[in-house]
């Protein structure tokens, strides 16, 4: 094995005995001659460095930097050859050839080559879930040359085009084949990509810093930058992600200038930021997001669906988003799982839920048989929906369920989540969190919508109506088929209690006013912005 082949697959530096003895020297800017050093406050500190295997936000934003996809959005939602030079179909459409554009290269040097973006699709497409379902029609994937392969399906689709084009939740970034043959269940350890920024590892605190300078050899596609396709062209040297130890510290640093951007304002903290001269608001709706809370299905007392019925008639979405945004300028409540002003925007099967019923779930529950079998919901503390939790712990409290609150970290509720163990051994009933209505607004790529048991998101839900909904879905075209299907599909989830919508609210992020060239995308990205 070359010594570059080896530098890829050698484990990263291991700061994680160190990191917190660091935490506060990391924040300091470090010196860098005649370089300009973007600073930012993401939406949570950087802890993993594959993209595959994880749905954390973060990490997806990190592979955003330095990897780079076949394929992109624009900003009208139109999927655009991205690393690609264009792609054909065969006169029956079953056929896709894909061809890589010229002088791809590696951060270590090395071509990029059509056997790195099929072993990337072959990792990638075990655990995305609109890969899954591309799986499912896709007979044929193999190399042609250097540059170009083949994808061959068994009926005529663009299944290829929707799945690898899609901007999130997964996204599909190509890896080096050697790292791409990392199995699913083990991280990859590799930071090298073909992307417009290079990881900067010798800088990495696991929690507390991550770096990233410009890849002087990235080039970018010669047209206008479009949503998330078109020429990705870097301004600035550097981009450095810091954790702060609060949200009011965030603030803080940002008013003083010591930092350049916070990703996502914690919304109560924007009355001071309002009136600063310096500081500009931006109130996304690009990067909107839903609020949700998922039960787990393999445990009591959510293994009973009357039980799961109950819980989502006791809660009550106006009171939960209050808690957690404030201001109705930036809040909106309904029961549509794709998104309440979505393609999809259908509330069918809500109509009994999110009420605040109290009465009516107490009935439910003694219908059920709930004998007060003890609910954990955990609570992350850093983290975006963590206002939330105490008040769906009193509603569900309120309706006669026994709740008990774990307070931890996000990257601890991130391990716990994984659990398939009774609650008394170390396992959960409810989890929190949210997703980008670029994720929900689409029933195949929405991850928590999936429902086939062990291959599921966590909580594991085993729906074969769902299963067979969806795939029906992607098989389907037409306006009013696929809105047909996705409404079959919210009545199915309701009647469920697969995934729980909250509600949805507005990102707002805050930049100082001498930044500018940030793009009203889906994911936040760092190419373009120029910092004076």
């Amino acid at each position: 094995m070359s010594n570059l082949l080896k530098d890829r697959l050698r484990p990263a530096n291991s700061f994680a005995a160190v990191w917190a003895a660091l935490a506060i020297t990391a924040i300091a800017p470090v010196a860098v001659s005649a370089q300009t050093t973007l600073t930012a406050v993401m939406e949570a500190p950087l802890r993993s460095l594959d993209p595959v295997i994880t749905t954390s936000y973060t990490v997806r934003n990190y592979g955003y930097m330095v990897y780079d996809t076949l394929l992109a959005e624009d900003a009208q939602g139109q999927v655009k050859p991205q690393m690609l030079e264009g792609w054909k179909v065969s006169e029956d459409g079953q056929t896709y050839t894909m061809t890589l554009r010229e002088n791809l290269r590696w951060h270590d040097g090395l071509p990029v080559t059509a056997e790195d973006a099929v072993e990337s699709i072959k990792r990638w497409i075990q655990l995305d879930k609109m890969g899954q379902i591309m799986t499912e029609f896709l007979t044929k994937m193999e190399v042609v040359d250097d540059r170009s392969f083949v994808m061959q399906f068994s009926f005529p689709t663009d299944i290829a085009l929707r799945a690898m084009g899609k901007p999130s939740s997964l996204p599909l970034f190509v890896m080096p084949k050697e790292v791409a043959r990392t199995p699913v269940s083990q991280a990859i350890t590799s930071t090298v990509g073909s992307g417009p920024f290079r990881f900067v590892e010798k800088e990495y605190r696991p929690g507390v810093q991550a770096v990233f300078e410009k890849n002087p050899d990235y080039v970018p596609r010669n047209e206008p930058t479009s949503g998330l396709a078109g020429g990705k062209q870097v301004k600035v040297d550097r981009v450095r992600w810091v954790a702060m130890p609060d949200a009011m510290t965030g603030v803080n640093a940002l008013r003083s200038g010591e930092i350049d951007v916070i990703d996502q304002v914690q919304l109560d903290l924007l009355p001071l930021l309002q009136n600063e001269s310096d500081i500009v608001l931006n109130a996304s709706t690009a990067r909107g997001a839903q609020t949700e809370m998922r039960f787990n299905f393999l445990q009591p007392p959510f293994n009973n669906k009357q039980v799961r019925q109950a819980a989502m008639m006791a809660l009550n979405q106006k009171p939960l988003m209050q808690a957690q945004v404030g201001n109705p300028e930036y809040f909106e409540t309904c029961g549509a799982v794709f998104g309440c002003h979505s393609v999809f925007p259908s509330q069918a099967g809500s109509e009994a839920y999110f009420k605040g019923d109290a009465a009516g779930a107490k009935k439910l529950l003694e219908q059920a048989g709930y004998k007060g079998e003890p609910v954990v919901l955990l609570h992350p503390t850093d983290f975006l929906t963590s206002p939330v939790v105490p008040v769906i712990a009193q509603q569900l409290r309120n309706a006669g369920f026994t709740v008990n609150v774990e307070a931890m970290d996000w990257q601890t509720v991130q391990t716990r989540r994984t659990s398939k163990r009774p609650v008394q051994e170390g396992g959960w009933s409810i989890i929190t969190t949210y997703s980008g209505l670029v994720d929900v607004s689409n029933p195949l790529s929405f991850m928590a919508v999936a429902s086939n048991g062990d291959k599921a998101w966590f909580g594991w839900p085993d729906v074969p109506a769902i299963e067979k909904t969806r795939m029906e879905f992607a098989r389907s075209s037409g306006e009013s088929e696929l809105g047909r299907l996705a409404t079959d599909l919210q009545k199915h989830i309701m009647d469920e209690g697969v995934i729980v919508p909250l509600g949805e609210f507005k990102m707002v992020s805050a930049m100082r006013k001498n930044l500018n060239g940030f793009l009203q995308t889906p994911v936040p990205v760092f190419w373009n912005v120029e910092k004076r």
